[in-house]
């Protein structure tokens, strides 16, 4: 960590980031002791990727690692088949054992990666739960909750409420579960602070209560902001549509990019202290030369590469960075006529390619923009017209599975091909 970075306290960077949403913290410059404490937030295990919501709050995990602060990162392998309430208006479907535990394997490689050499415990709450027993739940943990405290819960009340789908008691139930899991980990690693998202907060404080309950100490809670899509006004989440994953396979490398490069102005300027780890010098010069000339549009630069080659390494993101460049000029993805293609297209002659694919009216067509510069396919317009797709993306990343083909006709005209 170089000067600059050191002349901020943990709870300066925090607030300065804009990752402390509520806590109970009275002051949170408590925050900034020289001893190391143990903090821990745990992940949804309902899908087989986490998405740049969860990716929020490892970013706040990674400014307490630089602090010198130990991390738990929890797997909810027991409390994703159970699903939170939290947030939802009906019941959650229930999903199988096996596909828990994939999923949260899938996450704990997401996980590895983005913390990136910093050194953090990872735990799966089925561990300590799975034992358990009824009768040892409800004396050790159900006696000291109290019912009506829990049906004024907002999540809880909206769903009991007119109108409400009602709530089983088996979603009734998770507060109880995320608070023993605050328990363990405090009997376990002496850990005295949870993270969270802001739709959190309660099941957060029953881990608080918990611990005050049967042990008469303080622990804390610091919740995160829900980071709100702008374009959508939903929150970055599994179940909401558009969802932004981690995993490649269920959002390409260059839609990951597209989608930073495509978000507004404003949203960039905050998006960047959350999800990057600039500095606020920099951030300054970065501001600076983006209110200079908005239409260069530096920040959403920054931030898409920066963030991309987090998540997915630093040759993929050069090399969306390069097809963005090359093929969108920094416009939408979306702007691309997206058609299904197999590997038997790709070895036509680009020529063909174009033709039968309806592109162009003709081979002939297509020879003379090949030979005038106006095809670019993957990005490369150097190319004979009898050259196969294949051979012009054989050394690119764009040649996997998961990846787009990309072909721009002149200025205006853009094609994505998949392969199926």
């Amino acid at each position: 960590m170089n000067d600059a970075k050191k002349m901020m306290t943990l709870s300066e960077e925090l607030s300065w980031r804009g990752l402390i949403k509520e806590t109970t913290f009275k002051d949170v410059s408590l925050l900034d002791t020289e001893a190391p404490f143990v903090f821990y937030h745990g992940f949804d295990a309902s899908a087989p990727s986490q998405t740049i919501g969860n990716l929020a709050a490892m970013m706040a995990d990674l400014v307490f690692l630089r602090h010198g602060h130990r991390a738990i990162v929890l797997a909810g392998g027991a409390t994703s088949l159970i699903g939170d309430p939290g947030g939802k208006d009906k019941e959650r479907p229930l999903q199988t054992e096996e596909t828990i535990a994939f999923n949260v394997s899938c996450a704990e490689k997401q996980i590895q990666k983005i913390y990136r050499g910093h050194e953090f415990t990872l735990v799966n709450n089925i561990t300590w739960t799975k034992n358990l027993s009824i009768l040892d739940f409800l004396r050790d943990v159900g006696k000291h909750f109290s019912v009506g405290e829990l049906v004024k819960r907002d999540y809880i009340a909206d769903r009991l409420g007119e109108g409400g789908a009602g709530i089983s008691f088996t979603e009734f139930s998770y507060t109880l579960l995320q608070g023993y899991d605050y328990l363990h980990l405090f009997e376990k690693y002496n850990c005295t602070l949870q993270i969270g998202g802001s739709d959190q907060w309660a099941n957060c404080l029953s881990g608080v209560s918990l611990i005050r309950k049967k042990y008469e100490k303080e622990v804390h809670v610091i919740t995160l902001p829900l980071i709100i899509n702008r374009a959508t006004g939903k929150k970055f989440g599994k179940s909401e549509s558009g969802a932004v994953w981690l995993d490649k396979e269920k959002t390409p490398v260059l839609d990951f990019y597209q989608f930073w490069m495509n978000v507004d102005d404003e949203s960039a300027k905050e998006y960047v202290k959350i999800y990057t780890e600039i500095y606020p010098g920099e951030y300054e010069a970065l501001v600076k030369e983006f209110d200079e000339d908005r239409s260069k549009r530096a920040l959403q630069k920054y931030l898409a590469y920066e963030v991309t080659k987090l998540v997915h390494g630093e040759t993929d993101a050069q090399e969306a960075k390069r097809k963005a460049e090359t093929l969108f000029g920094g416009n939408a993805l979306d702007e691309a006529q997206e058609i299904v293609v197999t590997n038997e297209d790709f070895s036509l002659p680009v020529a063909k390619f174009l033709a039968e694919k309806g592109i162009t009216s003709s081979v002939g067509e297509a020879r003379r923009l090949i030979t005038g510069g106006a095809v670019a396919v993957d990005g490369r317009r150097d190319f004979e017209t009898n050259t196969s797709v294949f051979d012009l993306i054989e050394d690119s990343l764009l040649k996997r599975e998961d990846r787009y083909v990309l072909v721009t006709i002149g200025k205006k005209k853009f094609y994505r091909f998949k392969k199926v």
